[in-house]
């Protein structure tokens, strides 16, 4: 079996480890359902190994780290903290003395949102490109500059390395690294019976402009913002939010913009180039996302893909669609 083995120390976030082991445990009940045998097999390890109490409270059984054969940890992935338990397991010298070994023969190593710090601490992260939470982005470069941090991506995989921005977002990570083992009906059966939203790709920024507008405006828009996403066809001009939100065009937009940090226009863009990007990652010709979106006809679509993200839509189509 593939052992996935998470690295907990006392006050780790609770979802870190419990997140991606619900999705490894879905995917042995997908197999299982197929008359597959099982594929995953979950191990928690800390310095001395037994309780280990959470952030939350909650306490989960470990096994004592030193006990880990070499390469019995086919994934490694340290769990998470706020700053105040990281520093602790930094210095711990078990975990120290073992990481280093492990990480050297596993598959693919890693970290669920802060936990790169206690990798990166010992070197391991140098030269490669990683995520971690946008609260930790800042802190992290300054901290280990040999490090790239990517302050936008939910998780990141560069050759053997696996790093997620923090919290949901091992699920993310969880969820690709079973569509590489497996293929990707596993993981999306295993995200439909999670009952989420979408299986979301690495790529994603961890905020679209819906949460941040949320986050920045306590919702004065939120119904609006809410039409918006699922009427990303339709015609989205000052003219027509501002009747849809019962103001003047110039109320309207001078309060829009103190609510969200962006112009209706500006939002409107980013919000139908979020979901092209999402639509092209399943395959869809341009065509069919540029009707959908609102950004017809595809020259259109190109245009204003290339001019955010870089790269013209049907490349980025071709280099991430799912199989």
């Amino acid at each position: 079996m593939h052992h996935v083995v998470f690295i907990v120390y006392p006050g780790f976030e609770l979802l870190d480890v419990a997140g991606p082991a619900s999705v490894f445990n879905g995917a042995n009940r997908a197999l299982g359902q197929r008359g597959t045998p099982a594929f995953y097999k979950v191990v928690l390890a800390s310095s001395q190994g037994g309780a280990i109490e959470s952030s939350s409270g909650a306490t989960l059984e470990a096994r004592p780290i030193a006990d880990l054969r070499t390469r019995e940890a086919r994934t490694m992935l340290v769990a998470g903290a706020e700053r105040e338990h990281l520093l602790p397991a930094m210095a711990d010298p078990a975990l120290r003395a073992a990481l280093p070994r492990l990480a050297a023969k596993a598959e693919r190593f890693g970290a669920v949102c802060s936990g790169g710090f206690v990798l990166a601490a010992l070197g391991l992260l140098d030269g490669y490109r990683i995520a971690t939470h946008w609260d930790s982005c800042k802190p992290f470069a300054k901290a280990f500059p040999k490090v790239t941090v990517d302050p936008d991506a939910l998780y990141v995989v560069d050759d053997r390395l696996w790093t997620s921005a923090g919290v949901t977002t091992g699920i993310d990570m969880a969820l690709a690294m079973i569509a590489r083992d497996l293929d990707a009906s596993i993981a999306g059966e295993v995200a439909k019976r999670l009952i989420l939203y979408a299986r979301r790709p690495g790529y994603q920024s961890q905020f679209s402009p819906v949460l941040k507008a949320q986050v920045k405006g306590g919702s004065p828009f939120a119904d609006l913002i809410g039409w918006i996403q699922a009427n990303l066809d339709a015609p989205l001009d000052v003219p027509s939010l501002a009747a849809r939100a019962g103001m003047t065009e110039r109320t309207f937009h001078r309060r829009f913009v103190a609510a969200t940090g962006q112009t209706p226009a500006r939002f409107v863009e980013i919000a139908r180039l979020d979901a092209a990007r999402m639509l092209l990652s399943r395959g869809l010709s341009l065509k069919s996302v540029a009707a959908q979106v609102g950004l017809f006809p595809p020259a259109r679509l190109a245009e204003a893909f290339e001019r955010r993200f870089g790269v013209a839509p049907r490349l980025f189509r071709d280099m991430h669609a799912e199989l």
